[in-house]
């Protein structure tokens, strides 16, 4: 049966800051306190839609979520009216900059989903990621999940879990540490699941950086989604990569149908696990690997070379969709031309893109999309609004040019005015992709109050 691969991309909210909130993940921490472009960070992510539309990759769209999260902030003692809550939540910043992140934009985070070819009762499963690690990421999961049952809102084609329990135990961050290969569109895949640390102990782990994946996580999604035991994998991330910055696996490792794109220090065991991955793959697997001394590390994190998308064409030809800073650094430029004439050609063409307000906050362009591969009657069965097309561009450019501030600060985010504009966007938005105006908190404690 013909299967479509969709690229769901989360719309940039209107809060897009650089508060330095994620720690191991060196971009964030670097640009932290610098001032932010929200409008331009929403422009440049539907940029990147448009390129991939054209070329023929379905692609659709995943609402921001409410900030600031004034229902976060009221849970921890913050009262009176909305502004009050504002304006108290402002003494202590680092609250007020997890209520008001605009992190769901990574939707690479939002959830593991695993396609109907794979699972036991033939519907495409979605476990929403708990994003236990980071307190400004644990707001989104119960909304994400929103979103998700609104979009795929079928349930004879799709089903639904919620966020796994357990706090970090059972940390969970979702598609970036979720890969799926295998041999043709439609055909049954190999689910690959990474996880950084074991959460009962056991194993190397980081020292620097926190591991934010358990295994037990990963082996969980895996019962829930129904996975065969003979395609489904658990590789161990490097303990050395997370330290060096891979806080996800998608930092380090990039998969797309028969091919493999990854670093050679991504995995404990790496050549081990690379040859049980070749042995289980129907077909012959084409495993491309940089190696340290042509791609250190650190340029490889700088870049984010393996964040680009690989996606295939309307015309049959494989793309690398790669951030516009794998051109200007050197030595990810000269592997990029040694994959381009790599033998059988693994990639066909690179395209890239510019990204740089996601980038500088640490997500390049495989963090701001979340693959779901479906039947055609499934696709044809997802919320129509949410699918993107040439005229949602035009619809959701004025929006972001009417909404959207051009400049945003630390300090900026206590002011009353950015709460109201947000809200207005937000309400505005929940009409244009049909989401339903009781989808936010605070259009729901409106519609109580009238």
């Amino acid at each position: 049966m013909k299967t479509l691969e969709v690229a769901f991309n989360g719309l940039v909210g209107p809060t897009h800051n650089y508060a330095g909130l994620s720690h191991g993940n060196v971009a964030s921490e670097t640009h932290a306190s610098q001032i932010s472009r929200p409008r331009q960070a929403a422009l440049q992510g539907l940029e990147k839609l448009r390129l991939l539309f054209e070329r023929g990759v379905p692609c659709g769209i995943l609402p921001p979520q409410e900030r600031p999260s004034i229902g976060f902030l009221r849970q921890l003692g913050f009262t009176g009216s909305d502004v009050d809550v504002l304006s108290a939540a402002a003494k202590q910043p680092r609250l007020l900059a997890a209520a008001s992140s605009a992190s769901c934009m990574w939707t690479a985070n939002a959830a593991t989903v695993s396609p109907s070819a794979d699972t036991d009762d033939g519907r495409v499963h979605f476990t929403p990621a708990n994003l236990a690690s980071k307190l400004h990421r644990t707001l989104e999961p119960d909304a994400t999940a929103r979103a998700l049952r609104r979009v795929f809102h079928c349930e004879s084609h799709f089903a639904h879990h919620a966020p796994l329990p357990g706090g970090v135990h059972l940390g969970d961050e979702g598609a970036a540490n979720h890969t799926r290969l295998c041999s043709a569109p439609g055909a049954r895949g190999l689910e690959l699941f990474t996880f950084g640390r074991r959460a009962f102990g056991g194993g190397a782990e980081p020292t620097r950086y926190p591991a934010r994946q358990t295994l037990e996580a990963s082996e969980a999604i895996a019962r829930r989604h129904g996975l065969a035991a003979t395609r489904t994998f658990f590789l161990q991330q490097s303990p050395d990569a997370i330290d060096a910055g891979v806080f996800h696996n998608d930092v380090i490792a990039v998969g797309h149908e028969d091919l493999l794109l990854l670093h050679e220090r991504a995995y404990v065991e790496h050549a081990a696990a690379l040859e049980d991955l070749r042995r289980a793959f129907d077909g012959e697997l084409c495993v491309v690997e940089a190696r340290e001394s042509e791609l250190p590390l650190a340029h490889a994190v700088g870049s984010y070379l393996f964040n680009s998308e690989l996606l295939r064409t309307s015309a049959g030809s494989r793309l690398l969709l790669a951030p516009q800073e794998c051109a200007e650094d050197e030595p990810t430029a000269r592997f990029i031309e040694r994959l381009l004439a790599w033998p059988g050609t693994p990639v066909d063409e690179v395209h890239y893109v510019d990204l740089r307000e996601s980038m500088q906050n640490g997500g390049g362009p495989a963090c701001l999309r979340l693959r779901v591969s479906m039947t055609v009657p499934q696709y044809q069965s997802v919320l129509r609004e949410c699918l993107y097309d040439l005229e949602a561009h035009d619809k959701l450019t004025a929006w972001i040019e009417c909404h959207y501030r051009e400049q945003l600060s630390g300090s900026d985010l206590a002011d009353p005015a950015l709460l109201d504009e947000s809200r207005r966007a937000l309400d505005e938005l929940t009409g244009i992709l049909a989401l339903g105006s009781d989808f936010y908190e605070f259009q729901r404690v409106h519609r109580g109050r009238s």
